[in-house]
């Protein structure tokens, strides 16, 4: 997500060759190097967090599959200039984890394999995955790959002090449900607490910037691309920034702190909500069953983004298994990725344990999965969470200028109106010359 990890020279998969009577499998992932701590773990309940649950997968596979050696990759988040050149020295992995929002830029240039029948054929076909899980991997009526998850951005919230700011009714916290509703809070937090209503990560993080942006235009219908280009400068895309212009004029939110500080600072109580995305949920949910801390006793709990407009929407991504295309693939290499991921998809409510919403309808629906912390509160997400179209490339490219665009109009820099016109031009600048 947000770290950048180190990649251990010993993992990379040009210093290691195939065992004798094993077939050689490539698997190339990010979510960081954890080899210390569950490099000999097989046992994957008993794995915590994004990495440890990755690599104890991994080392389960392999345990229980005796004629594969596999090969892992660790990259350096998101991993994509070393995807890329690897690609172009046709030394592809089987296996690489990918965004959706990254999928069609691969896709459009025949790099990926479709998987439409090999996930029917291992038990995991597209019709069991959620909505939003789906729509990342589906691109010109195709499936192109196995979805790990969906995440989103949340509102993560110190019920201490929304307690103390009088903002919690029968247990649960009040949120606001239109823009003035939210200023209204906003002052009534300040004033009972002397704190902040937001907590943001906004000092040089531009991709939260534009999660925001991308969240409230849809939530009023508005549309952010048309016939493969960008549509900003609407009213829609205005009241959007105006909401967050407003929230810092009037101080409602923390100012000039990164991500790492923003992360501390929440967790030290400088704020009542932290709009971060789900991979904080299980961090903040263990803080918060500890004696001491801002999130003491109980004091956390989180929900997906409140409809201050018209609808209930949610910008997502999310992670996918995709396979390069590698004409040197032997038929046993694709096998054996294809073992992997049937024993992933097998194996997937484990990863629901790391905060981010399940790829599976069939996890969400049951009892285990709504039994872990503040699941209930994210279950809608399965629906409201919303990519942008798949037809949208260079969605990477496009975050950094929305966001930094976004920053200047909400800190006063530059007029909002020509914040989305600038924004809208350079965006289009990258789309026409795809």
């Amino acid at each position: 997500m947000k770290a950048l990890w180190l990649l251990p020279l010993a993992l990379l998969a040009g210093c290691s060759d195939a065992k004798p009577n094993k077939t050689r499998l490539v698997i190339q992932r990010f979510f960081g190097a954890c080899e210390a701590e569950y490099g000999r773990t097989t046992d994957i309940a008993k794995a915590e967090g994004e990495c440890g649950i990755m690599t104890a997968m991994i080392n389960r596979f392999e345990a229980e599959n005796p004629d594969i050696h596999v090969v892992e990759n660790v990259v350096f988040w998101p991993g994509y200039d070393q995807l890329t050149a690897q690609l172009a020295a046709n030394d592809a992995p089987d296996l690489v984890t990918m965004h959706g929002s990254v999928i069609a830029d691969y896709q459009a240039r025949d790099l990926l394999e479709p998987l439409d029948a090999d996930l029917t054929a291992i038990g995991a076909p597209p019709a069991s995955l959620t909505t939003a899980a789906r729509t990342a991997v589906t691109v010109e009526g195709h499936v192109w790959g196995l979805p790990i998850d969906t995440w989103a951005p949340l509102w993560h919230i110190n019920m201490n002090l929304f307690r103390k700011a009088g903002l919690v009714r029968n247990g649960k916290p009040i949120l606001p449900r239109s823009p003035e509703e939210l200023y209204a809070h906003a002052q009534q937090f300040r004033e009972r607490t002397g704190k902040p209503y937001l907590v943001q990560g906004a000092a040089n993080e531009y991709a939260g910037f534009t999660r925001n942006f991308y969240t409230f235009v849809m939530q009023q219908n508005g549309t952010l691309f048309r016939d493969g280009h960008a549509t900003f400068a609407t009213p829609e895309g205005r009241n959007a920034l105006q909401l967050f212009k407003t929230i810092y004029d009037r101080d409602f939110t923390t100012k000039n702190q990164d991500y790492s500080a923003a992360v501390a600072g929440f967790l030290n109580g400088d704020g009542g909500v932290f709009l971060v995305g789900t991979w904080m949920v299980g961090t903040f949910d263990a803080k918060s069953r500890e004696s001491t801390g801002a999130l003491a006793n109980g004091g956390y709990t989180v929900m997906p983004y409140p409809k201050l407009f018209q609808r209930e929407a949610t910008f997502a991504d999310g992670h996918n298994w995709v396979m390069p295309r590698d004409s040197r693939r032997t038929p046993e290499e694709r096998a054996a990725a294809l073992r992997f991921l049937k024993f992933f998809a097998g194996h997937a409510k484990h990863w629901a344990r790391t905060g981010h919403l399940p790829a599976f309808q069939s996890i969400i629906d049951s009892p285990q999965w709504r039994a872990l912390p503040h699941r209930g509160n994210l279950a809608i997400l399965a629906t409201t969470a919303q990519p942008l179209p798949k037809q949208v490339r260079r969605q990477f490219p496009l975050e950094t200028i929305v966001g930094t665009e976004a920053a200047s109009a909400i800190s006063g820099a530059k007029p909002i109106d020509r914040t989305l016109s600038d924004m809208e031009r350079r965006a289009n600048e990258v789309l026409d010359n795809l």
